[in-house]
C-alpha cells in the first residue's frame, strides 16, 4: 500500500519534472515523496524488529 503511493507520488513528481512545472509545485512533490520514503523506511525497521522478538 505504501509502496504504491510512493510510485504513484514518484510518477507525478517526474511528469512535473519533465513538464518544468512551478518550482514550487516540484519542490512540495519532492517533500511529500521524501516524506513518504522515510514512512515506508520506519516501518520497514519495525517488521524486521518484529520478527527478531518472533524467532
Amino acid at each position: 500500500m505504501l509502496n504504491d503511493e510512493i510510485c504513484k507520488l514518484r510518477d507525478k513528481l517526474n511528469k512535473s519534472i519533465e513538464q518544468g512545472k512551478d518550482y514550487n509545485i516540484t519542490y512540495q512533490l519532492s517533500i511529500e515523496l521524501d516524506e513518504l520514503i522515510a514512512q515506508y523506511y520506519k516501518e520497514l525497521k519495525k517488521a524486521k524488529k518484529r520478527e527478531s522478538i518472533n524467532i
